[in-house]
């Protein structure tokens, strides 16, 4: 598998699938369970004859990941699928299945006790109204028979039951062990009001109670982060995204996002384990934002790809990530503008004028960044046309972009026409047809479909048969919002510098001073 290259700006050319295949760059940033999702796409490509990969080596690669799981049933079926049906199973898989059943039963009698309070739903309640939920109480309560032990064998078979397939199971018992750490917003009893009096007007115990903080509600109400909780919240992002349950997926990767991040800015986390931290992150993300039914994930990708520390991680460790957000760019650019209110696409292209930039610092190619830099760059028609033809190859035979091609190519169709109409200005009919691929009238009932549903400023002259753009000016109103809307941030970062500033000059200050007075204790 080759990373993607593109070289050519002439004519299309026809091309496998496996040339602008981006599997080989992404794997390395992937937990090995989410390898077989994308191997299983493969094998599908492989069936129809759309890629050049063997189905033997995709085996072989399959197999390879399963020697660190505990999935040792199906890695015995596919060995004798790359070995033949007749072929004896290695004595070193027979041991590893002996000694999966081993470990499972010790982790399943050392964390018995945590997983009966859990599953006793009226106990756990009663503790967690009295703030007894939590690590050290229950530690501390030898009623129980719970202790430190306990709660980390717990956590072990959680992680276990995620290497044996066991999605589903490993995810449940990950949010047991969250919650051991989290503090949730209490519920008001009958009679309190919403800002802690009771019926009285006095103040309740509970509004009273200094030591009952609540948790950062962007992660899972944790009171505190470290690296260990981080992983554990890598292991629930895996969990949503490989039971497909899109909508915890998206929860749990803001919670690992905001994870980062805290750590980052509380130097827990150096710059460099931060980015590659991010990097991984933006990889992940992938499976949630292409698989979002609510429509606004790809709004929240480049959102999320081109914010300044998750852009330094697609420009220095993951630029092959920049078909993605071309691909995301292309598809909700006219959304964003609609939602925007605003006639004038000024929304549109400004996420054209940022992507264009990333591209700049992006040493990646393939022939979806190559269409738009054809096309918004050179203003090469001609070319982007050649390259239009085989993004639809490089759609179908990506794992993520597969279920967008449709819409993609008729985007994209619709970003030629506006392009070509906005250097022209009034075109013809028959010419618009033919760079469409259409005869005139369809070309024609097409546009009107465009200007009717309100995704295209333009109007068709009957009499002279052709196109007239729209001017698309922007309102006073617009160019000041357009002007002044990330002045609050660019504020706010000026008064971090400062501080910063300021602190290091204190500190350069007391150094001094601290230099100085041992100088004068020496003399």
């Amino acid at each position: 598998m080759t990373a993607p290259t593109e070289s050519t700006d002439g004519a299309a050319t026809d091309a496998d699938a496996a040339t602008y295949d981006l599997t080989n760059l992404i794997s390395p940033y992937l937990d090995l369970h989410m390898m077989f999702p994308l191997l299983e796409y493969i094998d599908s490509l492989i069936s129809t004859g759309s890629i050049s990969y063997s189905s033997l080596d995709v085996a072989q690669a399959r197999l390879e990941l399963l020697k660190p799981t505990h999935m040792v049933d199906y890695a015995m079926d596919i060995y004798r699928e790359v070995h033949g049906e007749d072929a004896a199973i290695p004595q070193e898989m027979e041991d590893q299945k002996a000694g999966v059943f081993k470990e499972l039963e010790e982790l399943r009698e050392g964390q018995m006790k945590f997983d009966e309070l859990c599953r006793n739903d009226e106990l756990r309640a009663s503790l967690v109204n009295n703030n007894q939920w939590n690590v050290k109480s229950l530690t501390s309560m030898t009623s129980y028979g719970v202790t430190a032990e306990t709660i980390a064998a717990y956590y072990k078979f959680a992680k276990f039951n995620f290497d044996c397939g066991d999605y589903q199971q490993g995810r449940d018992m990950l949010e047991n062990y969250i919650s051991l750490y989290s503090s949730p917003p209490k519920q008001r009893k009958d009679g309190e009001g919403e800002d802690g009096e009771d019926e009285y007007g006095g103040k309740s115990s509970k509004a009273n109670a200094e030591d009952e903080k609540t948790g950062n509600p962007n992660m899972y109400y944790l009171t505190s982060i470290d690296t260990s909780l981080l992983n554990v919240l890598w292991g629930k992002l895996s969990c949503e995204i490989l039971v497909e349950d899109w909508e915890e997926a998206s929860i749990a990767l803001i919670a690992v996002k905001t994870a980062i991040e805290s750590l980052a800015t509380s130097h827990k986390l150096t710059p460099l384990e931060a980015l590659h931290q991010r990097t991984w992150l933006l990889h992940w993300s992938l499976f949630v934002f292409w698989n979002d039914a609510s429509g606004k994930g790809l709004e929240s990708m480049v959102e999320l790809f081109t914010s300044e520390k998750y852009l330094q991680a697609v420009t220095t460790h993951a630029p092959h990530l920049l078909r993605y957000l071309t691909a995301a760019v292309l598809l909700c650019k006219r959304r964003a503008a609609k939602k925007a209110g605003s006639n004038s696409n000024a929304e549109g292209r400004r996420l054209l004028r940022d992507l264009v930039k990333v591209m700049q610092q992006c040493e990646y190619s393939d022939p979806i960044v190559e269409f738009v830099d054809k096309l918004s760059v050179k203003f090469d028609f001609e070319a982007a046309q050649s390259q239009l033809a085989r993004c639809e190859t490089v759609l179908s035979s990506d794992f993520f972009l597969c279920k967008q091609t449709e819409l993609f190519m008729e985007e994209a169709r619709v970003f030629v026409f506006e392009n070509y109409c906005r250097i022209h200005h009034k075109i013809d009919l028959t010419t618009l047809g033919e760079k469409l691929a259409m005869d005139r009238d369809r070309a024609e009932r097409w546009i009107v479909d465009l200007i009717r549903n309100a995704l295209l400023d333009a109007k068709i002259d009957s009499e002279e048969g052709c196109v007239v753009m729209g001017t698309g000016s922007t309102s006073v109103y617009e160019q000041v919002m357009e002007k002044t809307k990330e002045l609050t941030a660019r504020s706010g970062g000026l008064v971090v510098n400062l501080r910063g500033y300021m602190n290091d000059v204190r500190r350069e200050k007391i150094r001094r001073e601290r230099k100085a007075k041992e100088a004068m204790e020496e003399y």
